[in-house]
């Protein structure tokens, strides 16, 4: 594989983003580090109110007027191999609007908010490219129709006239993948795009996204809280917990050998096929701290059975890697890891 195909498409180090409110300031991402490869699938889990959201949210410069990037950096490496700091980019600037919805789409948790009530499914689609291209109406209303072929809807002239509501839940999310990959991006990040769907149209959702990635090469940043989501598309997981992530890894690694005490609490509590009729469901112990009153230490120690290492209270763990695809934030795990280097005598 040559050198270049190496290098992550996107490159997230240490982001913090801040909202300013009447109460104080919030910290709804607090030093999250992730990264993108080159045509793969990365799910990023983890409850409502982590982070995950928000986190794609600063990758598009589309965070609302009270939320603000504090610190951090946000690597796109393009085509030709040029590197931007999005984080340092104005919502606004050429530079950013070119990025957005050019290089980069982005498919909304819920399409009936995200698409415009007025406008036709043609005129949506058309939209993204007539912006980003050079070409006019005609070339655009061509690429228009060959990309709602693409995303397997029927009738295609018929749906280039119809508006949002005329269309089932389903279709009006295929809708959204074409105004997505209507200028066919580098990277598409998809917000929950199944969230409101039914079992059977969600699993049509999601083998016409894989085979939109096999067929267009791109890679995908794929928001959920569904673990049974990530195991059918990811390749690579990371999970997030208030404001940061916790583990990385490949999807089989966090499925068969989750290191974290909160991936393992979360895996835990998913309902298994089979199980006793009175067996109660697990739960994770405790609730989400508030979010101006955060525990010190790891945030996750109030809730975590195994947090009996007195730095767990006292000090924020940095990211110990497991492995070369693994990582985790845990001070638990990395005494385990520094424990099993000292009687392997590798280093660490």
């Amino acid at each position: 594989m040559p050198e270049e195909s190496k290098k992550p498409v996107i490159e997230i180090d240490n982001l913090k983003v801040h909202f300013h409110v009447r109460e104080g300031i919030v910290k709804a991402v607090d030093g999250v580090s992730l990264s993108l490869m080159p045509g793969e699938v990365l799910g990023v889990v983890g409850e409502s109110g982590s982070g995950k959201s928000i986190t794609v949210r600063a990758l598009m410069q589309l965070l609302p007027k009270s939320g603000k990037i504090a610190d951090g950096r946000i690597l796109f490496n393009g085509d030709a191999g040029k590197v931007t700091d999005i984080a340092k980019l104005d919502r606004q600037s050429r530079e950013m609007r070119a990025l957005r919805g050019g290089r980069i789409g982005m498919i909304f948790q819920e399409p009936m908010t995200a698409l415009s009530p007025v406008h036709t499914i043609g005129h949506q689609v058309m939209t993204p490219i007539l912006l980003h291209s050079q070409g006019g109406k005609r070339e655009a209303g061509k690429r228009a129709r060959e990309v709602l072929d693409m995303v397997r809807l029927p009738r295609i002239d018929e749906m280039m006239r119809s508006y949002p509501h005329q269309l089932s839940g389903g279709m009006r999310q295929r809708a959204m993948i074409a105004i997505a990959l209507a200028c066919r991006p580098q990277v598409l990040i998809a917000d929950e795009p199944t969230t409101a769907l039914d079992v059977t149209t969600e699993a049509q959702i999601l083998d016409l996204l894989k085979e939109l990635k096999a067929e267009l090469g791109m890679s995908i940043i794929f928001i959920t809280h569904n673990f049974g989501v990530v195991a059918d598309i990811a390749d690579r997981v990371s999970v997030m917990y208030l404001g940061n992530v916790v583990e990385t890894g490949r999807t089989e690694d966090i499925f068969y050998d989750p290191q974290h005490p909160y991936t393992k609490a979360l895996l835990n509590s998913i309902p298994r096929l089979g199980a006793a009729k009175q067996h109660r469901l697990n739960t994770i112990p405790g609730m989400i701290p508030d979010p101006f009153n955060l525990p010190g230490g790891c945030v996750f120690h109030p809730r975590c059975g195994l947090a009996s290492h007195e730095d767990c209270r006292r000090i924020y763990p940095p990211i110990t890697r497991i492995d070369d695809q693994r990582t985790a934030r845990c001070h638990v795990v990395a005494e385990a890891i520094k424990a099993r280097n000292l009687e392997t005598g590798s280093a660490v």
